[in-house]
Parts: C-alpha cells; structure tokens; sequence
C-alpha cells in the first residue's frame, strides 16, 4: 500500500510531452489526495514528437492521432490542474516557488510548491547563420505548431525543393517524408556521415540506400550563410565549400540543446551545455528539486560517463522513478544505454550501447564481429539481409554495443541484445538465447545467435578477424588475399590482387598457398571464408585472417564512397 502523506502534498511539475506527464500520471496513481499542477509553456500538454515527420509526409493522415494526451482527459482522469501556455520563467528554491508568466491572460505571478519536478525538454539548434532569420522558408521541426507551419507552407507554395539540414533521426525521416510527398530532396551534413550512433562503414549502409532513392547527399560540409531571392519564395544555401544550392523549402534538423535558459540563476547545478545534473534518484542539486528527460545529464550505462541522450523512453521511466521518490519509495535509473530505431525509407537503423568512437574516447578496450543474416527462414519468401555489428569486451566477452542495418526483423533483434546488454550478458549469452522460430519469423539459428556465434569464436580466438579498411593498404610481398568464392560469383566482381581458389577446392590446392605470408579470406558475407580460415589453421597455417562482411559489404561501401565523390564538395 501507498504510504499516506501526513498532510496534502503540493507538486508543481515544470513541462508535459514525455517526463513530465509520466511523472503526474504516477503521482496521482500512488496519492488520490497530493495537489498537482503542470505548467506547460506550449499549447499541448503531450504530443507524439516522433511522429511529427510522419503527419507531414502524410503518412499519419489524421492530426488529432498526434495528441497522446489532452489537458481536458487527463485532468478529468487524474485530477490535476493543467495549465497550458504558461511558462515558468524563474525558480526560486529559497521560497521554494517558481514565477509563472500566464501568456493567454498576460498575467505574471508566483506559485509554492512542496516538491517540484522539472522536465522543459530541450529546443532545436539555431546557430548564428547570416540569412536565417531573414529567410520565410527555413523551418524546425520539434513542436505541433512547427509542424502546422510546414504544412500551410507545403499547401501555399507548392514547393518542389527540399532542403534538410542535418543528418541525424529526424533529419533522416523529414528526408523520407518530403520524398514521400513528391519532393527532390537533399541533405546536408557537416560530418563525414548521417546518422551519429552508427560507426562509418555502418552509415555508408544507410549513405548507399538514400543515394539509392535519389536523395543527394552533402558530406564533410556546413552552411556558411543563406540568402533569400526576393519574390520567389526559395532560398539559396552558400556552403562552405562555395557550392550553392537553391531551396524551396529548407528545415534545419541539427540537434538540440536543454530548454534551461530560466534556471540559470536557481542555484542548481547545470553542465557546460545547459543539462541539468541529477543522482541516480533523479534529484538535483537542490532539495526537493527533481529532473527528468531531454534536460537531464544523465549516466552512459557502459562508459559509466556523463551524457546527454535525448530520447522518449528513458524520459518516461525517469518521470515514474520521480513520482515514486516524491512519494517514498526509493528508485534509482541505473543509466541510459541509448537504444534506438529509425526507419530510412525501405531501411530500418537501429543501435544500442556504446558505438567504437565512444569506446575509443574513453580508451575502453573492445573487439568487433560482423554477421549477415536473413531477416527469416531463406526458404520462405521474403526473407532480406540485415548487417549486425557486435562491439564487445576482449577481457570478458561483455555486450558493449550493436548496430543492425537492414529491412525486416531489424526492431525485435535490436531489443532482444539492448535487453541482454542490460543485464551484463556475454556474446556467449548470445548463443545461448532460445528465441522464437517458424519459418516466416526467423530462423533455426537466429540472427542474434549467429551474431554470437561469431563473435564467441572471436573472442575464444578460433577466427581472426580482417576489417574493409585495411584492404587498401596491404602489402602484397606480405599478405595474400584469397577469395574462396564461385567463378560465377567472382565474374560479378573482386578485390583486386586477389587469388581465386573455391572453397570446395581449397584442400587439393592447399600447397599452392605460401606459409611466410598472412593470409586474408573473403567470400559473399563472410560465412564460407570462416570455414576456409579452420581448415588453412588446421594444416598449420600461422597468419590467416577472416574478412568480416565478405566481399558484398566491402564492395558497398567502396561504391559508395565513389558515388559521394560527385556529391561532396
């Protein structure tokens, strides 16, 4: 049972969306008589941001679907007052109130609180661009009205244009959703890839399949200044590299920062990027003071390092482990692991854990396994590949990280190893997992499995692996590159240099391989190459490597940096 306040408590919670009306919902649920008050600065109290992109790609049809939440429901559900389009401008801990500006009466004033819980989200970056404010057509895309604007824009002006800028989860999925709509599209990255979490050959996955549908791609490069041509509605966008590009519809998608600007003299204690800090109980540095989502710092769950990791499900169960500290039941978030998802067109992205920049950062020892699997069973019609790239410890055989790039089945492989990542599992774990299987779901051996499989016989030192990377720079007078592939398959295509033995032949033509040279083995993907690697170390061959991913993954990502030549300037 609930333990009963001694006398009746009064909550004010700074924010909806996400955190903050996961946290309201809670404390009702565990006290019928506590006062509840959320102060939200916008017109909605919660709203589905990530299906914002979707309902302007006509994808969510209906605008009403987008509310999660109203004020009038959950008022009438929880009993809480609810007051939208008012914004908490001040904290004052010492009288422990906030100052609240009421913007549909234009009326300022002040209210106590006995606990407050703080979740302001975080705002899209606008930087300091000459031309930005001065252009009609550039837009962000975060709230319900950003997206009514874009619409009303799109109905207007016909645009045929788009512009996005910024490579990441929502830049990704506007790019798909102006494509949707008819629209030529183009994005524009500063860094060398899209999509941040994944590691590079990864994101050339995603890079291949957007150049696939006809999205242009600007890599490596950064807007100097925009300049509106008067009378045509479009925008010309200078980039660094002085191309120029004419827009008609321009959304800037380059990442946010924590909406904090009004606790900066409340004495709490904010990092070097405005986020609030926070224990593990979510409370801050002032008493009775809680935070939670987008604003928070939070803990890396493998580096063990503090970060910022926006995201909607952590958001959520740290408003209920407020809700729950406010009422005395001691929670604690153990850290944010950073699992998530996106769809890319026909493609689906997904990650959790730490990616190799991060490990590298922060110089945490890791070995790598790549697999190519079906999404199901290949007998049953439409089964697709997906590429699944496992980060784990040397020392230990620890689940660091994993990304998965591919079309089906993407989603349930990705929370099956953020789940076991979770609870410390090894990729040995992996192997043991008994996961469901018919035909038109999976497979005997399911991708998670054979990612395990993989990576085990790494981390046991049965395989040595060989990464794209290091074809280039090869010394032939040391290293042989084998292809144990078919001759049909090798007419297709090969890495030059190489020597072709197939593999049902590779034991009758064993002596023709030399033993004072590495040897590197590639097949398609990396399967058969594995079986040639046993059976060369089994006739005592020293220096024999597999090159993970196979010919197909180091053949994409090599035509793809060459179609990026044309792009990125």
């Amino acid at each position: 049972m609930t333990r009963r306040m001694d006398m009746r408590k009064k909550i004010i919670i700074v924010g909806g969306v996400a955190g903050g009306a996961s946290a309201a919902a809670r404390l009702r649920r565990l006290d019928e008589e506590c006062e509840i008050i959320l102060l939200e600065k916008g017109p909605y109290v919660s709203f589905a941001n990530c299906g914002l992109p979707y309902y302007i790609g006509g994808v969510i049809e209906d605008r009403d679907q987008l509310f999660v939440q109203t004020a009038e429901r959950m008022m009438q559900r929880f009993a809480m007052d609810i007051r939208v389009r008012h914004e908490v401008l001040q904290v004052l801990p010492e009288k422990k109130s906030v100052v609240i500006f009421d913007h549909q009466n234009q009326v300022q004033y002040e209210e106590t609180y006995d606990s407050l819980v703080l979740s302001p989200g975080s705002k899209p970056l606008q930087p300091a661009i000459k031309g930005l404010t001065e252009s009609q057509n550039i837009f962000t895309v975060w709230t319900v009205p950003d997206v009514d604007q874009i619409k009303a824009y799109l109905d207007k002006y016909k645009s045929q244009h788009a512009v996005v800028i910024g490579g990441g989860f929502i830049g990704l999925e506007m790019a798909e959703n102006f494509h949707h709509l008819g629209l030529k599209v183009t994005i524009i990255e500063m860094a060398e890839q899209v999509m941040a979490p994944l590691d590079y050959e990864m994101a050339m996955l995603v890079h291949h399949h957007l150049l696939s549908k006809d999205v242009q791609l600007y890599l490596n490069n950064a807007v100097q200044f925009f300049e509106p041509i008067q009378n045509k509605n479009k925008t010309k966008i200078h980039l660094q590299s002085g191309s120029v590009l004419e827009g008609d519809i321009i959304v800037l998608c380059i990442g946010v920062k924590p909406n904090t600007d009004f606790l900066k003299e409340s004495g709490i204690d904010l990092n070097v990027r405005g986020g609030i800090k926070v224990n593990k109980h979510m409370e801050t540095s002032v008493p009775d003071i809680y935070a939670v989502g987008d604003a928070v710092e939070v803990t890396d769950f493998i580096t063990k390092m503090p970060a910022m990791i926006p995201l909607a499900g952590p958001a959520n169960k740290q408003g209920r482990i407020v809700a729950n500290q406010i009422m005395g039941r001691t929670e604690a978030y153990e850290g944010t692991q950073g699992t998530s998802i996106v769809k890319v067109f026909n493609q689906t992205v997904a990650t959790t854990g730490a990616n190799e920049k991060t490990l590298k950062q922060y110089q945490i020892p890791y070995s790598i396994s790549l697999t190519e699997s079906n999404s199901h069973a290949n007998y049953y019609p439409g089964a697709t590949p997906m590429i699944m790239k496992l980060l784990f410890s040397p020392k230990d055989g620890k689940i660091l990280g994993a990304q998965i790039v591919g079309e089906d089945g993407v989603d349930k492989r990705i929370d099956v190893i953020a789940t076991a990542l979770r609870w410390g599992a090894t990729v040995e774990d992996l192997e043991q997992l008994e996961l469901a299987y018919a035909p038109p779901y999976g497979a005997a051996k399911d991708p998670v499995n054979m990612a395990g499989y993989v990576a085990n016989n790494i981390y046991k030192g049965d395989v040595i692996p060989a990464f794209y990377h290091e074809i280039q720079d090869l010394d032939p007078v040391k290293t042989l590159i084998l292809d144990i592939r078919e001759k049909d398959e090798r007419n297709l295509g090969y890495i030059i240099g190489s020597l072709h033995i197939p593999l049902g032949q590779l034991r009758q033509k064993i002596n023709q391989l030399p033993r004072n040279k590495e040897i590197i083995i590639y097949c398609r993907s990396g399967a058969r190459s594995y079986l040639a690697c046993l059976i060369l170390m089994q006739n005592e061959f020293e220096n024999v490597r597999n090159l993970l991913g196979g010919y197909e993954f180091y053949q994409v990502i090599n035509k793809t940096k060459k179609e990026l030549r044309g792009t990125i300037h």
